[in-house]
Order: C-alpha cells, then structure tokens, then sequence
C-alpha cells in the first residue's frame, strides 16, 4: 500500500527553536511526540534561505543555481516540472494549503487562491500571499486571506496593524480574534480538505503556515502563555536591548507553539480517519531566522540559524526515536515523496531519497549539502562550512569547535 503523505512547510522556522533544545523554554509537545515516532535531522539546510528560491528548489528537486527562481522577483516557471505533478500522475490527491510562494512576483493570488494550483499539480487547496506581502496590500489585492478578513469586517484593522508595526520590535499581539488569525486560518482550511480526501486513494497535503515569519504578531491568548517567560540573548548582538529581545522572542516561541498545537490536531484527524499508520508525515521550514544572532534578522545569511531547517519525519517503516546526523537538504523531501508513491522521478533532480536513512538501510546520505543565495554558496560536510562570497575572501568554520561561527578558519589555498 502507497502511503499518504502529511508535509508541513511553516515560513521561517529556525532550526535550534524545537522543544527538545534544553537551552530554550519552548512547549513543542506535538513536534517532541513526532521526533519520538521517527527521526529527526539535526544537520538538515534549506538549499535557499528565502521564500521563493527555496520553494522552488522543493518542488523542482532542484538545486538553487538550477530552480529557475533566483529569488522573491521571479516567478516559478510554468513549464518546469514540480514534483506535485508526479504525484498527480501517479494516481495522489494532491492537496495544499496556505503560502506557496511559487508565484511571489505576481501579486494575484485569486479571491479562491486557486490561480496556479492545478498548473503547479494540486487537485485540491487554497493558496495565499503570506504575512510579508499583504502587510502591504491594497483593495485591489486578490488574496483568499484577505478575502476572509473582509467577510469578516477585519481587514482595514489587520492591515492598519501591519502597516505600523516594526517586523520585530513591533513584536505585540495582534487586533485579530483567534478564530481570524492566519495560521489558523490556514489550518481550519488544511483539515476541510483532509476531511474531504476520498477514501481509498492515497493522498499528499501540504500546510504552509506563513507564521513564525515576521511581523511577530501572535493573538492576545497566545501571547499570554509566554507572560514572565525568560528567554536567552542573541548571540554577538549589540543593537537591541535585553528587553525588547525577550519580548521578540516570547513572540516568536508563540507563534512556534500555535503551529504545534495544529500539527497535533492533524495528526489526531488522520488517525480518526484510521490512516495515520500509513501516513508519512514530515515537517520542516523553508529556511530559518537569524533573531538577532550577528546583529542580523531574517534570512539571506549563510549562517546556520538562517540556512538551516527542522526536520522531523515519521511513518510506515521509519525508525522510531532516531537523531541521525545525516546532511539532509530541503528539497530532499521532493524525491523521498515520488520514491513513496512509485511515481516517475523528476528530469534533472538533485533531490534524493531519504528512505534508506529513515528505514535504517543507510546512515549517510549526502557527504555535503549546499545552500546558495544571489552572491554567495556555502558547502557543509558536517563539521566544515566553507562559504564562497562574490568579491570577497572564502570563510571556512569549524562548528563543532565554533557552533555559533564567530571564527572563521584560514582555508589553505587547494581548498579555496
């Protein structure tokens, strides 16, 4: 029996913001209860630290230089084959919800957010913009979120919030009730379309959170769990003060712990539906988020709070309670989903399969993993990250003596 195939993509996730890190007080119960029924990844990066590119690379199976999306201005390109349509053809349902990012350049989502789906391979689902580019719509934004806020009479409040707010020192709760806000909008969508697979046939759904990005907004109740909350410094920073780092930080463990909350209720609505022991069920991010390490915030950076991702799966057949320092890239999860379904691989893909790791066959699985932006690429193995920069000298650190890379190694000249 091909297995069902549960895939969750949040936007920005940084990779060390789990709750099995003892030097952060954050609540993940439903991620712990996943890592404990499979493997975990420590050593996993997004082949692109933004949206787009990475976005692309995961549905093409395609390393950066070769997606087709150097970053947020180009589109996905339509005749480039997605690993979604694979599945199509090889007998999934292939449903979907929440920011894609597969057409950023083009501000037109549709009300329903299904202009791109079927192309892209969906049989099912909603896509939206995400929480950086509708802090900057306009009336004439088609966006299903949007479309779901004004039916409720709460856009103009939504939009005024994000126009004003600082994306982290503006962290504070947001004028949306629960039941408004995106990330559970994008949930209660998500398991419309999960009630609504037919039984019988298998089926693949993503769930692309826009939370923990930035604007930090989580509502008043989910802020309120974090009230006293102490959190750790950013590293080697020396902008902001303690203060307004921890109050960031609260936002940002909020958001984290709201996304937990609905993996739990997936994976309980799976198995109401008596799949859930044939269902693998994956969770990652498109790239992570500096949070102030290095005075720097966001992505874009090579340094390993921003390129790197969680990676959690479970399912039929996979090793359960396994941390395995395998180097695992993003867009890995494109051929592990074709090799699960018996579906034709992509023309070109970079992407391989975990299976032979995740069902103990393997303990490696890559001798390096790549990740690239614009005018840099850096190469890790592991132990070594060697960063090559447009214009300027080649970096190599050392992690397991320098985990926060604040020393960069001299590289001899063979290896530069």
């Amino acid at each position: 029996m091909r297995p069902n195939i549960l895939f969750f993509l949040p936007d920005e996730h940084r990779p060390d913001w789990l709750g099995s890190n003892p030097a952060l007080p954050l609540r993940t119960p439903n991620l712990d209860r996943l890592a404990a029924a499979g493997v975990r990844f420590p050593n996993a990066v997004t082949p692109s630290p933004l949206c787009a590119p990475a976005r692309a690379c995961l549905a093409s199976g395609m390393d950066y230089a070769r997606c087709g999306v150097p970053n947020n201005k180009v589109d996905y390109p339509l005749d480039k084959p997605t690993y979604y349509q694979a599945l199509r053809g090889a007998g999934y349902r292939v449903g979907g919800v929440g920011k894609f990012d597969l057409h950023k350049a083009t501000f037109d989502w549709g009300w329903d957010g299904k202009r791109s789906l079927d192309r892209w391979g969906f049989t099912d689902g909603a896509d939206n913009a995400g929480k950086a580019i509708t802090r900057w719509a306009s009336p004439e934004l088609r966006e299903p979120f949007l479309a779901h806020l004004y039916r409720r009479g709460l856009a103009e409040a939504h939009l005024e919030d994000y126009r004003a707010r600082h994306s982290y020192t503006g962290a504070r709760p947001s004028p949306l009730p629960d039941d408004a806000y995106c990330d559970n909008w994008v949930a209660e969508g998500g398991l419309r379309v999960l009630r609504a697979f037919p039984a019988g046939q298998p089926w693949h759904l993503q769930i692309n959170f826009p939370g923990p990005h930035p604007p930090l907004d989580p509502t008043r109740a989910m802020a309120e769990r974090w009230a006293g909350v102490d959190f750790p410094q950013p590293h080697d920073c020396t902008v902001l003060d303690p203060e307004t780092h921890v109050r960031i930080r609260r936002s940002y463990a909020a958001l984290i712990e709201n996304i937990d909350r609905h993996l739990g209720r997936f994976l309980d609505a799976v198995r109401e539906r008596g799949e859930l022991e044939h269902t693998v069920v994956v969770y990652s991010s498109d790239h992570g988020e500096m949070l102030g390490d290095h005075d720097l915030w966001g992505k874009r950076s090579y340094y390993q709070p921003s390129v790197g991702v969680p990676f959690v799966v479970s399912g039929p057949g996979v090793r359960r309670g396994v941390v395995s320092d395998a180097l695992v890239s993003l867009h890995d999860a494109a051929a592990t989903f074709i090799d699960y379904a018996g579906a034709a691989p992509l023309p070109g893909m970079d992407s391989r399969s975990l299976r032979p790791v995740l069902e103990g066959r393997s303990a490696t699985h890559r001798a390096r993993v790549t990740s690239a932006f614009e005018g840099w690429r850096m190469t890790f193995d592991g132990r070594f990250k060697d960063v090559q920069r447009d214009g300027a000298p080649p970096l190599r650190f050392d992690l397991r003596r320098d985990p926060w890379e604040c020393a960069p190694l001299t590289i001899p000249a063979a290896a530069g």
